[in-house]
């Protein structure tokens, strides 16, 4: 990939070389019956979950998968018990600075203990813009360097010696997910669907909404396979045709479901490599400075596999198995009244909003980091069933049992905070 950005070599995907997809089977038209064949197939079923990230883009330095989203369970609580429930292997695809912090919380879960429970995805160096060299940058080490992409996973897999542990142990059916989507779990349609050897490699997709708009997309290569354009792969000038949710309809929840022993011979057919589209994201070397230096970091994206394996499809599936928390906003959503925790431990949306979706917009400039956020909710979320949209502007406190109904907008000139007492009820 180095010797790939050195060359020049294209890095994008214009609008002129895909065609958009019109149609995606929907995962309640799939043969009746795969339920059967997927819970039969569960000793093979392996979870992996990409538990990576910090969260630096909520202030913090350590595991972002730590981070409290339903009571007192945090993000890798409820995945652990997503995997008991479901009577499947858990493992973690850690970083070295999520590893440690990970395993001690999973040790306390003795159902998951009797197998090494992670394997750490690779490091690269941040690369300098002005000459292509890698970064110097003596004041903290650590930021010379970054994580690949997920799509590292085949190649940490292989590498780490965790896939030929897998498939020894007789596991060679994968569920892959961020850990951050609340709504991925096992399901036994789909895991039947690729017992059944119907595709080796399965996405799932949903309806692009308005906020899917900057996510990666499905579309047709001219050669017909199906590939995966993730925003950084798309000419400036074709922006308008990329974001456009009616043109390109369909949007990667990044919940893949992978036949291991196919994926070990194709790495075996291709010396270890599977020559993922490179992805050359721009960033400042110090995320939280935007004054230091400018650096690309050279990533892979895992959906873009979906080029790679001949029988490669997607399914379309509801927008439940997508909850992701990227934002405070979001974690506002998943622990307020309008999600509801089910029996599998998943976070979904409280049935009775169907069809209403919950907008949630907070000031960044007072909410964005977390201890900002815990701040100004010490006493828990408002009361959001009721809400369609919850807009705070300027600095806000808020009481205990708030209850907001229809559209709520706060404004707070100035720099004053303003205190939104207990028991208040606030109203479009």
């Amino acid at each position: 990939y180095y010797a790939q950005l050195n060359s020049g070599g294209e890095l994008l995907v214009d609008e002129k070389s895909i065609t958009p997809v019109s149609h995606i089977p929907d995962l309640g038209d799939l043969p009746k019956g795969l339920e059967k064949v997927g819970e039969s197939a569960l000793d093979r079923c392996v979870m992996i979950r990409l538990n990576g990230g910090l969260g630096t883009s909520m202030g913090l330095e350590n595991a972002k998968s730590l981070i409290p989203v339903k009571g007192d369970l945090t993000f890798l609580d409820l995945v652990a018990r997503q995997a008991i429930h479901a009577g499947v292997r858990l493992v973690l695809m850690n970083s070295f600075r999520t590893d440690h912090d990970s395993l001690k919380v999973l040790a306390s879960y003795s159902e998951l203990c009797d197998f090494p429970p992670s394997f750490l995805q690779n490091q690269v160096p941040k690369i300098r813009v002005t000459d292509l060299r890698p970064i110097d940058w003596p004041q903290n080490p650590d930021l010379e360097w970054s994580p690949p992409g997920h799509g590292d996973i085949y190649t940490a897999l292989q590498t780490s010696g965790m896939l030929d542990e897998l498939l020894a142990e007789g596991r060679d059916l994968a569920f892959v997910s961020n850990i951050d989507n609340l709504g991925a779990s096992i399901d036994l349609r789909l895991l039947g669907y690729l017992a059944s050897e119907a595709s080796s490699f399965l996405m799932e997709v949903v309806d692009r909404t308005e906020s899917d708009s900057k996510g990666g997309h499905l579309a047709s290569a001219i050669s017909g396979e199906l590939i995966l354009r993730e925003l950084a792969q798309c000419p400036p000038e074709d922006r308008d045709f990329f974001q456009d949710i009616k043109r390109h309809r369909y949007f990667n929840t990044n919940n893949i479901w992978l036949n291991l022993r196919v994926l070990r011979d194709v790495l075996s057919k291709n010396n270890g490599i599977l020559d993922l589209p490179l992805i050359c994201n721009k960033k400042n070397v110090d995320p939280r400075s935007p004054e230091s230096t400018q650096v690309f970091q050279l990533e892979t994206a895992m959906g873009s596999a979906i080029t790679v394996f001949p029988d490669a499809t997607a399914v379309r599936v509801s927008r439940d198995r997508f909850s992701p928390v990227k934002t405070t906003g979001d974690l506002l959503a998943v622990r307020s009244d309008a999600s509801l925790l089910t029996e599998d431990f998943r976070i979904v949306i409280d049935p009775s909003r169907f069809g209403n979706p919950l907008s949630i917009k907070l000031d960044d400039r007072y909410y964005a980091l977390l201890d900002q956020f815990e701040a100004r909710f010490r006493y828990g979320p408002p009361s959001l069933i009721n809400c369609s949209s919850f807009v705070v502007q300027g600095d806000v406190n808020f009481g205990s049992a708030v209850h907001a109904t229809g559209d709520v907008c706060i404004r707070q000139e100035g720099t004053s905070q303003f205190q939104v007492e207990s028991g208040s009820s606030l109203n479009s």
